[in-house]
């Protein structure tokens, strides 16, 4: 039976949990595989006054967050509860913002060795040259089937050699190279997976879309929004401007080669009544007049389509034989 020593810890982490995702609703959900204690402290240091970093076992972490999510169903600690796999921690942003615990994280990455019967992280591909080793080490590289030569001294590799494949294991013969070649291939660090924020879950690679993408996508769904409207014949406030603009268009050719003055049309006017000297006196791109020019033209354009076409009658044509 636990102790009651060890129920009030237990009691104060849930507590802990519970007051984090519901008073600071903007955390990362991150991995922490292969992550050492001194690298852990350090991030804690780094973090401290701005983050907090809460780690735990699963099991705890369900029950607090089930715990919670009765109180408080509105949390979206039920969405936090589904993706519990694997050895992940917290880290809630207090003081800070998310990309600033992004970046705190990327500042403390540790390379390390490869070891034997380890699942490869990254590719690896040891180049061609000189690898600064004595001949008779050469046995090395021939375990590994590796194309060498002798050359001044020392062996060198004929040819690229891919050495490590992501995903496979390392085998021991893998290991001894790497660490006679002095190579640290793995790079190990908390890695975000997840995004909790607003009582929603979410992909850590959100983080990485730019405002700049985010208004492209918008004003993209502007526009579709914008061309729906005029189709279906139902006004809105993105197919208003479009709306009036065709309007205008109308006006202009209807009474375009009409005796009647319309301010909206007057530029119309000027260009129906001599279209190489409105040209020259508005240049495009040029200040208010080519703004002027830029409004008008689309007017004038309608105008100009809506004059009637006066079609000329073509002769007919007569068939001659010459042969009868």
């Amino acid at each position: 039976m636990p102790s009651k020593e060890k129920l009030a810890k237990k009691g104060a982490y849930f507590e802990k949990l519970i007051d984090l995702c519901v008073n600071y609703p903007q955390a990362l959900i991150v991995h922490v595989d292969n992550v050492g204690s001194k690298q852990m402290q350090d991030i804690r240091v780094d973090l401290r006054e701005r983050a907090i970093v809460l780690m735990g076992k699963n099991s705890m972490i369900r029950k607090a967050l089930q715990i919670g999510h009765e109180r408080h169903p509105e949390a979206g600690m039920d969405k936090l509860y589904a993706i519990m796999r694997g050895n992940i921690g917290f880290i809630f942003a207090t003081k800070c913002t998310l990309d600033d615990i992004r970046e705190t994280l990327n500042g403390h990455t540790v390379m390390a060795a490869a070891k034997a019967g380890q699942i490869a992280l990254v590719n690896y591909t040891i180049p061609s040259g000189a690898t600064g080793m004595d001949p008779s080490q050469t046995s090395f590289f021939q375990a590994l089937n590796i194309g060498t030569k002798i050359v001044k001294g020392q062996i060198e590799l004929t040819s690229d050699y891919q050495i490590l494949k992501e995903g496979e294991k390392v085998s021991a013969s893998q290991q001894v190279l790497l660490n006679k070649l002095s190579v640290k291939p793995f790079e190990y660090g908390m890695v975000v997976q997840q995004v909790f924020q607003d009582a929603c879950v979410f992909p850590a690679a959100v983080l990485d879309i730019k405002p700049e993408e985010l208004m492209k996508k918008f004003m993209a769904g502007i526009a579709n929004m914008a061309a729906l409207s005029r189709e279906v014949g139902v006004p809105t406030e993105a197919g208003i401007p479009h709306a009036f603009g065709n309007g205008l268009k109308n006006i202009a050719a209807l009474i375009g080669e009409l005796d009647f003055d319309c301010e909206e049309i007057a530029d119309a006017k000027k260009f129906f009544a001599d279209p190489e000297a409105y040209a020259a006196a508005n240049p495009s791109g040029g200040g208010s007049s080519g703004g002027a020019t830029a409004a008008a033209a689309p007017v004038a354009a309608a105008a100009a389509a809506a004059a009637p076409v006066v079609e000329e009658e073509e002769e007919e044509e007569m068939d001659f034989d010459l042969f009868g």
